[in-house]
């Protein structure tokens, strides 16, 4: 769907969204699912059903009622896990596999990375790290980083 479509949002009595479409038709089970996750995450949300339709689009989050905004963050936040490093703490090895201990934006917690190939440079300064069981750590800017989480880091890139 090129356009924004006009919609209302509410939680059935199973605590599922609900989208009503502009043309009355209530559409059950339906999830927000970001268009750019990393880059513009309040810019470009779909709301799909079950099957995978896209039912309804969001340009922009903030131009959404402030309760159905609730809604759609509410049902991101419980869709989405992709902890951001503040500080690598410590790495067990330079040789993968190896076990990092990190400081992120929800607490302190350590992963095992499996090789090189699971940090990924996706634009400028950004990097994705998947652990060995698939959860993504963010680190949205490299250069933010203190000196010695850097330095840690460097020996894989």
């Amino acid at each position: 769907m090129s356009a924004t479509v006009d919609f209302q949002l509410r939680r059935n009595a199973f605590g599922r969204l609900v989208c009503i479409d502009d043309q009355g038709f209530e559409h059950e089970g339906v999830v927000p699912v970001r268009a750019f996750p990393i880059t513009e995450p309040d810019i470009g949300i779909a709301l799909v059903d079950g099957s995978g339709k896209e039912v309804g689009w969001i340009d922009r989050i903030e131009s959404l009622a402030e309760e159905t905004r609730s809604l759609v963050i509410s049902e991101l936040a419980s869709r989405e896990f992709m902890p951001c490093i503040q500080r690598i703490c410590r790495v067990s090895s330079f040789a993968t596999p190896s076990t990092w201990l990190v400081e992120t934006d929800r607490g302190e917690t350590s992963f095992v990375l499996r090789g090189e190939e699971d940090i990924r440079r996706l634009m400028g300064s950004t990097l994705l790290i998947a652990d060995s069981h698939g959860i993504q750590f963010l680190i949205r800017d490299l250069h933010a980083l203190d000196r010695a989480s850097r330095k840690l880091l460097d020996r894989f890139l």
